[in-house]
């Protein structure tokens, strides 16, 4: 058996004993894929996925009672800290556009915010198990940042994108992304 096909299946095997056996919202699932990826050493958040001790201590507490989860990634960080400059912008930004009213709001974004710090697709870089998860994570809990990237645009260019935005920077010389040479880059599969 391959070392990936092992992952995968520890992983499948985790989200089975960590599943929501009645979910408290869709927050629940998504949470659930990403702790079991990362328990089996896949995406590449840190230490309590990124998010402070108590919080960290918070959900697992929460979601996952009974669950014996570590608070050390099993995989060791893979993260860029060298785009650590941003992390307060993209808690922000991902904050004014939050849907009110989400316990697990703050989880998500310190998840989402350490995923970004990632090199591969966000949707990668969270654990979670395909983009759909992610975009309808996003859609969930950041209704109106979500229905501004109608043209598809790859999560994570288009949340450092508007973080870009929200400061006046705009970067691109071309006067459309339809004819900029790294179209494909910023939209096209993901999967």
């Amino acid at each position: 058996m391959s070392a990936a096909l092992q992952l995968q299946d520890n992983r499948e095997q985790i989200y089975a004993r960590l599943k929501p056996k009645s979910m408290m919202s869709p927050n629940h699932e998504w949470l659930a894929c990403m702790m079991a990826s990362w328990c089996a050493g896949q995406g590449v958040l840190p230490d309590t996925m990124g998010l402070e001790s108590g919080q960290f201590n918070a959900l697992t507490n929460r979601l996952f009672p009974g669950s014996s989860i570590p608070d050390h990634a099993p995989s060791g960080s893979k993260l860029d800290f060298s785009r650590m400059l941003e992390k307060d912008d993209l808690v922000n930004l991902l904050k004014h556009f939050s849907k009110p009213d989400i316990i697990e709001i703050d989880w998500i974004i310190g998840v989402i915010v350490a995923g970004s710090l990632g090199s591969d697709h966000l949707w990668q870089d969270l654990g979670l198990w395909s983009r759909s998860q992610l975009s309808a994570m996003l859609q969930y809990n950041f209704p109106e940042l979500a229905a501004k990237n109608d043209k598809d645009m790859k999560w994570k260019k288009f949340i450092y994108k508007q973080l870009c935005e929200a400061e006046g920077l705009y970067l691109c010389r071309v006067p459309s992304c339809e004819v900029c040479i790294d179209y494909p880059k910023c939209y096209g599969s993901e999967e």
